[in-house]
């Protein structure tokens, strides 16, 4: 176990989550204010998702992205920015015998570049890679990312100088992360994070993140998190196991059964836990240097 271990705040998401909670983040300064708060609380990183300031839903807009880090750093300097680039591969298949009549307003299938285009005009100093394809959900809804894409991917990120967080939802999406490290397309000590009991990816029990930590490079820096009841579950097994750890909106409205969370009391609970097993959140500078990420200008 690490004595500082960085925290993560997941603070919206692109998720059906709005009507949900009754202070989902939506519009950017909304999105602004809970990373800010989230930092207040003990994070160290906010991981941001931007959403239509009209309808609620997920979506790709590099102005908002701007609009959100513009208003971080208005008001704080320090918290490292970790920007989703996880937008831009939904794919909804047609119905019983016509799969091909795929369902466009739920489709969102870009290339690598357009994918990308927010982290190329902001440079953030983390972003997100999902490191493979993925059935999401119940319904017709596939998550594609290729090796190809993935590879290509890959290397604009590192020609964009910020650094990946490799999101892995079951074992082939770590083995493929490996691969990417192994080809030397991840710059730096590689960061992994382990996605766990999306479905239907790997599901969150102690012995799936033992395991999937087991399978880890040696050098890897890595966090693990579960969504719903299991959120605070995964932060105890992954500080334990020596990894850090993530919580916020985007993966649990609850702060107890019952009881609506905001990102900041997330944050703090998720402290509390840590100092309960004789650690220290991480600050953001302190991230950094695990990270072996320079300081901001």
């Amino acid at each position: 176990m690490q004595k500082k271990i960085i925290i993560t705040c997941a603070v919206t998401g692109a998720g059906d989550t709005v009507g949900k909670h009754p202070a989902i983040p939506v519009t950017p300064e909304q999105i602004a204010n809970a990373s800010l708060e989230a930092a207040a609380a003990g994070a160290a990183v906010a991981h941001i998702h931007v959403r239509d300031p009209i309808t609620g839903k997920g979506c790709r807009g590099t102005h908002l992205y701007r609009e959100v880090v513009e208003r971080i750093r208005d008001k704080n300097k320090d918290l490292i920015i970790n920007l989703t680039g996880g937008m831009g591969g939904d794919l909804w298949i047609g119905d019983g015998e016509n799969p091909r009549a795929f369902k466009e307003e739920f489709t969102d299938l870009v290339g690598p570049l357009e994918r990308l285009e927010h982290v190329k005009e902001i440079r953030p100093d983390i972003c997100t890679i999902d490191c493979g394809s993925l059935n999401f959900g119940d319904g017709n809804g596939v998550v594609v990312m290729t090796p190809m894409q993935l590879r290509e991917q890959a290397r604009l990120i590192q020609s964009y100088g910020v650094k990946p967080e490799m999101e892995c939802f079951d074992s082939g999406n770590l083995w493929f992360a490996k691969q990417m490290v192994a080809e030397g397309l991840i710059s730096g000590r590689p960061l992994f994070q382990l996605c766990l009991g999306i479905p239907w990816g790997a599901p969150y029990d102690p012995e799936t993140v033992a395991y999937q930590k087991g399978q880890l490079p040696k050098d890897a820096i890595w966090a693990s998190f579960s969504i719903g009841s299991n959120q605070f579950r995964a932060v105890a097994q992954s500080a334990l196991l020596g990894g850090h750890v993530r919580v916020g909106l985007e993966d649990n409205l609850y702060l107890e059964k019952g009881v609506f969370a905001s990102n900041g009391t997330l944050v703090e609970k998720a402290v509390k836990i840590i100092e309960l097993l004789g650690a220290k959140a991480a600050t953001p500078a302190e991230a950094r240097d695990i990270f072996e990420m320079p300081a901001r200008a």
